[in-house]
């Protein structure tokens, strides 16, 4: 068994908040499950409990070797690399999730809602931008893909902002915006959130919706109508997050909805817009 293969979680894309690949067509989904376990090795290296920062680093490094053909083979690369190869994908959007994990294993802070913002360039941005080069969408839809990508991300790290202070001393929560809140770091510790951290929160959950109204037009913007459907699901799946965040702690409190739950809230999304498609002049009454 390989390094990276031991660091796994054994967490699988059924186990994300937002449905990977359900929706696409056939042909997509195996480059797309490439991509995502390749990714997920690589957070498992970088979210490591025991693993010192210079062996994340070491192994998040063959990691992008074995991706471009400049070192060993790695199993978990392999799928992915033959992937971009026979997709003609660049594999910039893979290596600049691998700089995100880099900065995972060695950052600890953030400063403010702008150094959040350059992190979800690296860790969350190169996702949507990479399903889109692979269906082949106008880059003109990558503004919109990265406000949808970053507020997805930020939701994450406010649903279990308590987790990852426990567990890795790891805070994404801007520094400005705790200080603004008279919050501290250490109030992610107690089993319930303090006012001043709960202010934090929802002001961050504030941002966050800015950036989900700023990517709602994303669907309408691409062409493939199952790609579509896919990004209109996650588009509302996370304005429902975030709206549970404003009125839930997530220190003390489910704000992750049921599987269930998912399934009718994205199918209601992803219809609605196969019908817009169908009845374009609906679409627009």
């Amino acid at each position: 068994m390989s390094a990276v293969a031991a660091a796994a979680s054994g967490k699988s894309d059924k186990d994300e908040n937002f449905p990977v690949a359900a929706l696409l067509a056939p042909r997509y989904r195996a480059p797309v499950l490439a991509f995502y376990n390749f990714v997920r090795a690589a957070d498992d290296v970088a979210d490591h409990a025991t693993l010192a920062p210079e062996r994340k680093l070491a192994l998040l490094d063959a990691l992008g070797r074995a991706l471009t053909g400049d070192g060993p083979p790695e199993p978990v690369a392999e799928p992915l690399r033959h992937s971009l190869l026979e997709t003609g994908v660049t594999p910039r959007h893979a290596l600049d999730l691998l700089d995100a994990f880099r900065l995972d294993a060695t950052k600890k802070r953030y400063a403010d809602f702008n150094d959040l913002i350059a992190y979800c360039r690296l860790s969350a941005m190169p996702v949507g931008r990479y399903v889109l080069d692979l269906h082949g969408e106008d880059r003109a839809t990558w503004a919109a893909s990265d406000k949808l990508c970053a507020a997805l991300q930020i939701i994450n790290h406010l649903q279990d902002c308590g987790k990852d202070f426990r567990d890795l001393d790891r805070v994404y929560l801007p520094g400005d915006i705790l200080a603004a809140h008279d919050a501290r770091v250490e109030m992610l510790g107690e089993p319930r959130a303090p006012g001043p951290l709960r202010g934090a929160i929802i002001d961050i959950a504030q941002r966050t919706q800015k950036l989900l109204d700023e990517s709602a037009a994303f669907p309408s913007q691409v062409r493939n109508l199952r790609l579509a459907m896919n990004v209109a699901a996650i588009q509302r799946l996370a304005e429902r997050l975030t709206q549970g965040l404003l009125v839930r702690d997530p220190l003390s409190q489910k704000v992750h909805a049921s599987k269930a739950s998912f399934v009718i809230t994205a199918a209601l999304a992803a219809s609605a817009t196969a019908l817009a498609r169908a009845n374009p002049f609906r679409a627009r009454g």
